[in-house]
């Protein structure tokens, strides 16, 4: 039970233009614990991912009405569709800095090893030959646990440099409260010795140690 439960909690996107593949792949994922939710397009994936397509705008195909509020975790799409092929979907997600982490499995009824070795140079993290078995989804589980894992990291990460940010705002709010301090504290010196030094001035003008010039009455000559 304990498996199950993890593995449910993991969302696959599945992508294929012919309805038969789609429903098949969507059974053998739903039999493996996982949730599903399914598009016949690589731009209605886009837009539920997010990422809208500009030739085609039109609303996703879904066996989960609450789509928009599940995270996905892993796609896959078949190589051969119309207008936008799974390698197009490939280079879309890998070329987005939000979706490049979700890992991408292609899935193709024709055996090219230059079409395999492409998609897996390009991001994707399996390539399945249809019809695609259960023991295929077997493959994807680790695949899940390593994305999982990453956005764990990732959220720890953020966490951590929130934390940084809050620390260096805190240090600079006290920084400021200290020179504030200290250039109060410095004009009340500079008041209290300009104070002291007018005081000093005036009371040397009136000290009776400073005595008028006297003249000498013998120094005068009458004539």
């Amino acid at each position: 039970m304990g498996n199950d439960d993890a593995e449910a909690q993991f969302h696959v996107l599945a992508v294929d233009d012919s309805f038969v593949d789609r429903k098949l792949i969507e059974r053998l994922l739903k039999n493996s614990s996982y949730q599903v939710t399914t598009v016949d397009s690589g731009s209605k994936a886009l837009e539920l991912l997010g990422l809208k397509d500009d030739e085609q705008k039109d609303p996703p195909s879904t066996s989960s009405p609450d789509q928009q509020e599940i995270e996905v975790n892993l796609i896959i799409t078949d190589y051969c569709m119309p207008g936008m092929t799974g390698y197009d979907l490939l280079k879309k997600i890998k070329g987005s800095s939000v979706l490049k982490d979700i890992p991408v499995v292609i899935m193709s009824s024709e055996n090219v090893p230059s079409r395999i070795n492409r998609c897996l140079e390009g991001g994707a993290e399996e390539f399945f030959l249809k019809p695609v078995k259960l023991s295929d989804m077997n493959k994807l589980r680790p695949h899940l646990l390593k994305g999982k894992c990453k956005d764990h990291h990732q959220q720890q990460q953020k966490q951590k440099q929130q934390q940084q940010k809050q620390k260096q705002q805190q240090q600079q709010q006290l920084q400021q409260e200290r020179n504030s301090t200290v250039n109060s504290s410095s004009s009340n010196n500079s008041s209290s010795n300009t104070n002291n030094n007018k005081r000093k001035a005036m009371d040397d003008g009136l000290s009776p140690k400073r005595t008028k010039p006297r003249f000498s009455t013998s120094s005068l000559t009458v004539v």
